[in-house]
C-alpha cells in the first residue's frame, strides 16, 4: 500500500532551521508531484511548497527565500529545508503526493504529519 512517512519535525527557536523528509513507498515516486502543506490549530491546511515531477518548484509567499523544497527520486524522498523559522511557521506539516493520469484519474496521498514548533 501507499505510505508517506514524514520526519524531521520538532521544537526550534526563532531563527533556527529544520529539515523535513518524506519517504514514499508504494508509488512510482518520480511521476508524482510532491508537496508540503501545513495546518496550524484553527486554520485551514495551506500549501507551503510543491515540486513537480519535472522539478519545477512553487512556494507560498510567506516562505519564499526561507524554505527550499527538493526531491531525490533515487531515494523516493522529498525534503523541505526550513531556515529562519518564525513562530508563525508553527504547524503540523504534511507531505502530499499527487498524480493525474492521462485518463484524468487523480491519485492523491497524504502522510500522517509532523509537528514543527517555533518558540523561544
Amino acid at each position: 500500500q501507499v505510505q508517506l512517512v514524514e520526519s524531521g519535525g520538532g521544537l526550534v527557536q526563532p531563527g533556527g532551521s529544520l529539515r523535513l523528509s518524506c519517504a514514499a513507498s508504494g508509488i512510482t515516486f518520480s511521476i508524482y508531484d510532491m508537496g508540503w502543506y501545513r495546518q496550524a490549530p484553527g486554520n485551514q491546511r495551506e500549501l507551503v511548497a510543491q515540486i513537480s515531477s519535472g522539478g519545477t518548484t512553487n512556494y507560498v509567499e510567506s516562505v519564499k527565500g526561507r524554505f527550499t523544497i527538493s526531491r531525490d527520486n533515487a531515494k523516493n524522498t522529498v525534503y523541505l529545508q526550513m531556515n529562519s523559522l518564525q513562530p508563525e511557521d508553527t504547524a503540523a506539516y504534511y507531505c502530499n503526493a499527487y498524480y493525474r493520469s492521462r485518463l484524468s484519474t487523480a491519485y492523491d496521498y497524504w502522510g500522517q504529519g509532523t509537528q514543527v514548533t517555533v518558540s523561544s
